[in-house]
């Protein structure tokens, strides 16, 4: 998520587990064996029976977020394994910090080597992560005006690697919010509601890959998303057609018709239409600000 401070991005971020479906009791077992390795307590994870959140500062050495020390012990990713990995102010991070996390988003396991021994610890998480457009925070805010350097921009941009923002499935803007909408007393939809659709949604996708080794459309292989992830010659059209304007990558390509098929199945649709391409491909927004 990209926006100005103040817009919402942290509140939003963790309020995400309120829609998730709760771990099967095989994921929640998972979940305890990793924090009993880690001599931590179950109650740790801060959400009871549900999702383990975890929120690491920008601080956190790559040990720490990676897993080591002189007993190869889990770091955040592992402890947030069949949950989610919250990273507020994501530029902060160091950048060997963030580079570690490349190969964990793609394989959902680590695997850490000391002198001590060799462990394998599975962290299939879900990254969610927060940035402002500039160091200062107020890049095209209408309200407020950035006094941030083109270099100083730049810098704060490539602390972001490319390769690692081609793992990220969503991008979205946050923008500000107006007083008038905070004082409008309008409510939004509840979470409750969205959670009986993505529920359903999940339903689907297991019942899709009963057989297969994935659980969710985002673990899909090259095998299964031509199986699953079908579109049309006009919309191939249209898929190339942003490819190339954007300049994205083969991963991003695979991303955006994942992502095309998460859309179709939370709207009980069994093809990608046109509408379910165009708004995966809007969520594709940081490769045309970063790039």
């Amino acid at each position: 998520m990209l926006g100005p401070p103040g817009s919402g991005k942290s509140m939003v971020a963790k309020r995400i587990p309120s829609i998730l479906p709760p771990p099967t009791l095989d994921e929640y077992l998972e979940v305890l064996n990793i924090f009993s390795i880690g001599g931590l307590s179950s109650s740790l994870h801060g959400n009871g029976m549900g999702r383990p959140i975890r929120c690491p500062h920008h601080t956190i050495s790559d040990v720490g977020l990676l897993g080591g020390g002189t007993k190869p012990g889990p770091g955040e990713i592992s402890l947030a394994h069949n949950g989610i990995l919250f990273m507020d102010e994501l530029p902060e991070f160091k950048r060997s910090a963030l580079e570690v996390l490349r190969q964990p988003l793609e394989d959902g396991e680590v695997t850490i080597s000391r002198s001590a021994g060799k462990v394998t610890l599975p962290c299939e998480f879900m990254l969610v992560s927060a940035m402002n457009p500039c160091p200062c925070g107020y890049l095209g805010d209408e309200s407020k005006t950035c006094r941030c350097s083109i270099p100083q921009i730049q810098r704060y941009r490539n602390k972001i690697s490319g390769p690692l923002l081609d793992r990220i499935d969503i991008h979205v803007e946050a923008p500000a919010v107006k007083i008038e909408e905070l004082r409008s007393g309008a409510k939004g939809e509840s979470s409750s509601r969205v959670s009986k659709r993505i529920a359903a949604c999940r339903e689907k996708q297991s019942k899709r890959f009963a057989s297969e080794h994935c659980k969710t459309n985002s673990g899909m292989t090259e095998k299964l998303m031509e199986e699953h992830c079908g579109i049309s010659d006009e919309n191939m059209k249209l898929l190339t057609m942003a490819m190339e304007r954007l300049t994205l990558s083969a991963r991003a390509y695979g991303k955006i018709l994942k992502v095309s098929r998460t859309i179709a199945d939370i709207e009980y649709s069994e093809d990608i239409e046109k509408e379910h391409l165009l708004e995966a491909i809007q969520y594709r927004d940081l490769d045309r600000f970063l790039n």
